[in-house]
């Protein structure tokens, strides 16, 4: 297998909401989304968009549940300041803010949102590298 990851879908409560919420923050929805799934464009991958009830059936699993997931998405940013510029926009489209922007262990700079459905996302600055 070659290690790649192409798509994350996410198992979304109500479907309007998540994509508008993804597209306050920039997120380009596209041209193959409908009203049952929302595909965005990211370089060279794809965020999906998709009911949480319908994404379990689809699994064969229990679509309840509720907690730390066990995974988190990560957005790198270019400077230390853009991390908080990030997470005012989050807030501003309609996300929570879990844990505000501030100096790390590993001598970077993050903070942590939560879109609408409760995904955690990290918005970080690593001064040891960048991933573009």
């Amino acid at each position: 297998m070659q290690a790649r990851i192409s798509l994350i879908t996410l198992g979304v409560a109500d479907l309007e909401r998540a994509r508008d919420f993804y597209k306050k923050l920039g997120f380009p929805v596209m041209p193959e989304s409908n009203d049952k799934v929302v595909f965005m464009g990211l370089n060279g991958l794809w965020l999906s968009l998709y009911p949480r009830e319908a994404l379990a059936e689809d699994v064969g699993c229990s679509a309840t549940g509720s907690g730390f997931r066990g995974i988190t998405l990560a957005h790198n940013v270019r400077s230390k300041e853009e991390v908080g510029h990030v997470l005012a926009q989050a807030e501003a489209a309609g996300g929570r803010i879990v844990k505000p922007a501030q100096d790390v262990f590993w001598g970077g700079f993050s903070g942590y949102f939560a879109d609408p459905d409760d995904f955690l996302w990290e918005v970080a600055w690593n001064p040891h590298f960048w991933i573009e």
